[in-house]
């Protein structure tokens, strides 16, 4: 059976899957909608959290940046595992024990203001739309190749499925599609490593495969293989980072403090019953979690080595047909420079800028695009979003393993996709309508609400998806920057610090967000030609810029919280409250007296 005929199979009868859960755990009042009636088991959340967090960033593009940049890349996964290790530890159980809906929610409600709430409202519109746009990217890629459509016709596509099970099912439908979201992701991420992994080293385990000498007789390391290849292409060696020092900490803290304030991910843990739940299902969902990240440098590796023994010098008549069938996407392109009928890749640009397709072809069959060459002799152009699609492609593997990544694909990014929205339709129903503006409307009014909220979101989300900022990777590097800047330092000191109040709170978040935000438009969007070591501030990229919004907003909030009036009475029990644990009231309350 042809590739495409089993990828409609999987991902139809996925689809279905994912709309039947919907139908069948439809909410029927806010508290489903919102946190799933709360009764979520831990290991359902350990897995729906798993999902919820393994976005199209994991499954498609951290390999994929991986695969180009090497050591570099692995600032994505200490970044992403610590933060997740970060936000489990320190703020997921407080934040469960306070019993709100929302992050906005606790910000409003511990910082006693509406400003506060209102403020934090925008930095989850801010760094959900950011980060949505990641998710309905990599729909649109998945569709655009495995099912033959454009990527637009992809994202409308990935829009229809999300507005059918997020908004019928809110958060209780949204869980236990996100369960069985992991299993597919996980199963589809982990098949074609093992083969691969197989393949090219003789062992089953890639975790251990990435480590070890070649199938091939030649004794040579996997590793070294790589190094050497990436060297005769004129780049560095695969295993030599080329990022600063300085850069690459900024980086991994900017993703470590982002990922422990990322609103989507801390609704999670409202959706269990107890804290020690929440505690529980943390624990669950690190494990989950490890299965992929654990993988994904030996995906990389392999996808890398088997590229460029596929194309290097190949004759472009003689491509095998997964070449040919990922040019129709537009993703990867080559332009004859020397007419001799041969790929030649090595480093620096083949295009000015992404290649412009015309329909057209050239004597080799290349197709002509309207891009001038730069001046190098590199002929290939590669997105690195399709590593991860393409790997079992380039590795000859079954059509129905090829066909299972497809689905796994489309299941990472619209079970991210889900939970993002499902943040921003509560931001706008509960936070701002029900708390502010619209205080008497009923339940039943606040869940139609939250319904056209969604809606609304899901177009917004689609647009972005077609016009992104970014590959995946960096689009959704940038949104973690932005809760760093925004979120982590206000959550952290509303728990920690009694001292902390509205106007430091809000003074903070602003400073955070605004120098953070304005940083990365700068780079990337007003002045893209500067964005380069030499121009960025102290050495800086734009991906880890975070980190010192996050420090400006903890040295601000703290300041103005020290020339203000102190928080009243009750909002400093309630810190003590969220802090200490159940049954040590007693103990706790002599110890302070």
């Amino acid at each position: 059976m042809d590739i495409q005929t089993l990828t409609f199979i999987f991902v139809g009868a996925t689809f279905a899957l994912y709309i039947g859960i919907a139908i069948w755990s439809r909410a029927g009042n806010t508290d489903d909608f919102y946190v799933a009636g709360g009764g979520v088991s831990p290991l359902a959340n350990g897995m729906a959290t798993a999902a919820d967090w393994m976005s199209a960033a994991s499954f498609i593009s951290m390999a994929g940046i991986i695969s180009f940049v090497g050591r570099d890349g692995s600032v994505y996964l200490m970044g992403w595992t610590g933060g997740y290790v970060l936000l489990a530890l320190l703020l997921a159980p407080y934040l469960r024990k306070f019993g709100k809906y929302t992050v906005p929610d606790f910000v409003g409600d511990r910082y006693y203001s509406n400003v506060a709430r209102i403020v934090a409202v925008v930095c989850v519109l801010f760094v959900s739309f950011t980060y949505v746009a990641g998710q309905m990217r990599g729909v649109g890629i998945v569709f655009s190749r495995f099912l033959e459509v454009e990527i637009t016709t992809g994202v409308l596509i990935g829009m229809t499925i999300v507005f059918f099970y997020a908004v019928l099912g809110g958060m209780k439908g949204i869980t236990y599609t996100q369960v069985a979201q992991y299993c597919v992701l996980i199963f589809a991420f982990l098949v074609p490593a093992i083969f691969i992994s197989m393949l090219m080293t003789g062992n089953p385990i890639p975790q251990i495969g990435f480590g070890s000498t070649l199938a091939d007789g030649s004794n040579v390391y996997l590793l070294d293989k790589l190094d050497q290849l990436s060297v005769d292409l004129g780049f560095g060696a695969y295993t030599k980072g080329n990022k600063s020092t300085i850069d690459i900490f900024f980086i991994t803290a900017a993703l470590m403090v982002g990922t422990a304030g990322l609103p989507h991910v801390i609704v999670r843990f409202f959706t269990v019953p107890k804290v020690r739940d929440a505690r529980i299902s943390a624990g669950y969902a690190l494990l989950f979690i490890a299965l992929l990240y654990t993988a994904a440098p030996a995906v990389a590796s392999f996808a890398r080595v088997n590229l460029i023994k596929t194309v290097k010098n190949a004759e472009y008549k003689k491509t095998p047909s997964w070449f040919k069938n990922w040019e129709n996407t537009n993703l990867i392109a080559w332009v004859d420079k020397n007419q001799d009928g041969k790929i030649q890749y090595f480093a620096g640009k083949a295009f000015s800028g992404k290649p412009k397709f015309l329909e057209m072809r050239g004597s080799e069959g290349e197709r002509k695009v309207e891009n001038t060459p730069t001046g190098n002799s590199n002929e290939l152009y590669i997105d690195r979003d399709i590593m991860v699609l393409a790997n079992p492609e380039i590795a000859g593997l079954p059509n129905w393993v090829i066909a299972l990544v497809a689905a796994g694909g489309l299941a990472a990014a619209l079970s991210t996709a889900a939970g993002l929205l499902l943040v921003i339709s509560t931001s706008v129903s509960h936070d701002l309508l029900k708390k502010i503006f619209l205080k008497d409307i009923t339940d039943k009014q606040e869940l139609f609400f939250a319904r056209v909220s969604a809606a609304f979101a899901i177009a917004i989300a689609g647009y972005f998806g077609i016009y992104p900022p970014g590959f995946v990777a960096q689009v959704v590097a940038f949104a973690f920057g932005l809760a760093a800047a925004s979120f982590f330092p206000i959550i952290v000191m509303g728990i920690f610090s009694k001292r902390m109040n509205k106007e430091g709170a809000i003074s903070g978040m602003i400073t955070g967000l605004f120098f953070t935000a304005s940083y990365i438009i700068y780079f990337k969007f007003i002045n893209p030609s500067a964005n380069s070591s030499a121009n960025w501030w102290l050495g800086i990229s734009p991906e880890g810029i975070g980190t010192l919004g996050m420090l400006f907003n903890f040295i601000v909030s703290n300041l103005v919280s020290r020339i203000t009036v102190p928080p009243s009475k009750e909002i400093q029990e309630l810190v003590d409250e969220i802090r200490v644990p159940r049954g040590a009231g007693a103990s706790y309350h002599h110890i302070k007296s």
